[in-house]
């Protein structure tokens, strides 16, 4: 069970109300982000596109431009080898449309997930190297790359990793004092451009492989003499650039890959969704067009939320299920009738994998269930039937289940594959350091990783992982943060459009949450194509009724209210003979405009109940 707490960070918020002329509430919000001075504040609230850091805060990004306008200049042939999930693939688009649009003779290669595997392979350098490409340049990979790129380099060709994982480490211990120390290991590129390099100095090292791609063009732009962001380009008929349509995809990835929505990530983010509201990128309108959500159409406002759970999917679908060229190729598309039939067969995969990992997510439940995996604080689960393309997006479901950090194991063509998810108290990437012999490969991040191992020692890796994990009970335990008790009936129009100058909402800045004790719930509803989705009627202290939505898991709510308050009370609801009196609940929720056809309408959202 989630343990609720409402946050109470001290602060003058009515003083930071009057300077800002916003709500209280608002302020109070904005200090429990802990977003505190008056320059922070302003940034948060009004961050523009000139406050990004400056591209040469990046290491060796000066060295990457500059060798990169010698290729293009010397006409030699640069392939970039990207990654096929979201942020390899917008990482690839951008380089190669930057590098073209500067007269570069550019082309992709992305590996495939089952055949080659994570990251830059020793196929695809001899495949370079036949091909007569003088360049390899990595995006959203590379930086564990050493036996391949040392290859590269065997056969006289330049290579660049553009890349934004943890660097490569092993730990040796000191026996005199008993401290370790780490040695990194750094592939033989000419040269590596990651913010976390260390000891590199990087103001904002929390970018995603996109931004890290999309900062090199803009410097290699600048280099060129050539045109760079303009700020007002999201503006109805103002001129855009080659960077302004890159920008779009760069906070496209941001979001896909779960980077925090902190510093400059969120003012990027939040200028490419204002850019990509009248995107001139064929393929992206096409993706949401046929997702519904075009807003020249559908009337609706884009937000992080569409890009994280509904557009990145689906281009993340075509490296799970087919090839991610598929979705560089719709991206590429040169008309709308081409891109409306690429967008729609990624859309098609997508549904096709949501019923696939609903069905994996259910067997690892099972397993957990049953044996003794349960009481584990670090969940091994082998799914040997399980495509490898599905397991992170399974461990992100189990994870969210049983708040533990999970491995999702598969059997591959040659050897065991897995993806790993954690909470916010496990670093997933160093503790699969210390049991590094166990994995043939392993990369990734603090929360998430990916790997390959030994069929035989699966069982060794599951005692060991767990043997060192310090994880407490506190630590396993999900928390809810409330940022206000507040009743519904306050949460009115004004402040929630209010709210929406905190966009855009995500990690790092999760979408305020506020709760209302004893909230009487007059009758309930069954929405959606597949019955998933409750509408409630409930009644505030005022005695205003008003309408509550639940996208939850309906199963458990109506198990819940059964168990609470009899086996009758759902037929209660359901039938309307509640509106007497009803149930009361208390619940955590938030406000939200939702606009159809450009109508907006309030809505309130029930996120938990007790």
């Amino acid at each position: 069970m989630a343990v609720w707490y409402e946050v109470k960070k001290g602060g003058d918020f009515f003083e930071t109300a009057r300077k800002y002329h916003i709500h209280p509430v608002t302020a109070r919000i904005i200090r429990n982000r802990d977003v505190v001075g008056d320059e922070e504040i302003g940034k948060y609230l009004s961050g523009t596109i000139d406050q990004l850091y400056d591209p040469a805060s990046l290491p060796g990004i000066a060295e990457a431009a500059a060798l990169l306008k010698k290729k293009i200049g010397e006409g030699r042939s640069i392939r970039v080898v990207g990654d096929y999930d979201v942020d390899g693939i917008c990482s690839s688009y951008i380089l190669k449309r930057g590098l073209q649009a500067l007269g570069g003779r550019a082309d992709i290669a992305i590996p495939h997930r089952v055949k080659d595997g994570y990251g830059l392979n020793e196929h695809q350098v001899e495949e370079a190297h036949g091909d007569g490409v003088d360049v390899i340049l990595t995006c959203d990979n590379g930086i564990a790359a050493f036996d391949q790129i040392a290859l590269a380099k065997e056969y006289g060709m330049t290579v660049i990793v553009t890349d934004h994982h943890e660097i490569p480490y092993e730990e040796t211990a000191d026996k005199e004092n008993g401290e370790t120390a780490r040695r990194y290991i750094l592939p033989p590129a000419d040269v590596i451009v990651d913010p976390k390099l260390p000891d590199c100095g990087c103001p904002f090292p929390g970018i995603c492989g996109a931004v890290v791609a999309f900062k090199l063009i803009q410097r290699l732009f600048a280099d060129c003499g050539q045109p760079g962001i303009r700020p007002d380009a999201a503006l109805p008929g103002r001129e855009r650039g080659v960077l302004d349509e890159l920008l779009e995809f760069a906070a496209f990835a941001t979001v896909g890959d779960m980077m925090s929505l902190q510093g400059e990530n969120r003012i990027l983010v939040r200028h490419g969704l204002a850019l990509m509201q009248d995107s001139r990128n064929q393929g992206l309108r096409a993706l949401m067009e046929v997702n519904g959500i075009l807003p020249a159409t559908s009337g609706k406002r884009l937000s992080a939320h569409h890009l994280g759970f509904v557009l990145g999917p689906c281009l993340n679908s075509s490296g799970r299920l087919d090839t991610a060229s598929r979705a560089v190729e719709l991206l590429e598309s040169a008309t709308r009738e081409e891109a409306v039939v690429r967008a729609s067969y990624l859309k098609g995969l997508n549904e096709n994998r949501k019923g696939m990992t609903e069905k994996f997510e259910k067997e690892a439940s099972a397993l957990i269930e049953a044996g003794p995996l349960k009481n584990d604080r670090v969940l091994v689960v082998f799914l040997p039937d399980c495509h490898e393309s599905l397991a992170g997006l399974v461990a992100s479901r189990i994870r969210e289940r049983y708040y533990k950090p999970v491995f999702i194991l598969t059997r591959g063509e040659k050897e065991i594959k897995g993806s790993a998810r954690s909470v916010e108290k496990y670093d997933i990437y160093g503790e699969m350091t210390k049991c590094r012999h166990f994995f043939t490969r392993f990369g990734g991040h603090k929360m998430a990783a990916g790997f390959s191992m030994r069929e035989e020692d699966m069982d060794a890796f599951r005692r060991e992982i767990n043997a060192i994990c310090q994880l407490t009970e506190e630590d396993l335990t999900e928390r809810v943060r409330i940022d206000a008790a507040w009743p519904i009936s306050g949460a009115d129009f004004s402040l929630t459009e209010e709210l929406a100058r905190l966009e855009p909402f995500g990690i790092g800045n999760p979408r305020p949450l506020f709760a209302q004790r004893d909230l009487q719930i007059l009758s309930a509803r069954v929405m959606g194509k597949l019955g998933n989705t409750l509408r409630f009627t409930v009644r505030d202290d005022g005695g205003r009724e008003l309408e509550m939505m639940y996208f939850g898991d309906r199963e458990a709510f109506e198990a819940f209210a059964k168990q609470k308050y009899g086996p009758n009370v759902m037929e209660m609801l359901y039938s309307g003979r509640g509106r007497s009196g009803g149930i009361r609940m208390t619940v955590v929720y938030y406000p939200e405009i939702d606009t159809y056809m450009g109508n907006p309408k309030l809505q309130i959202i029930m996120k938990y109940y007790k």
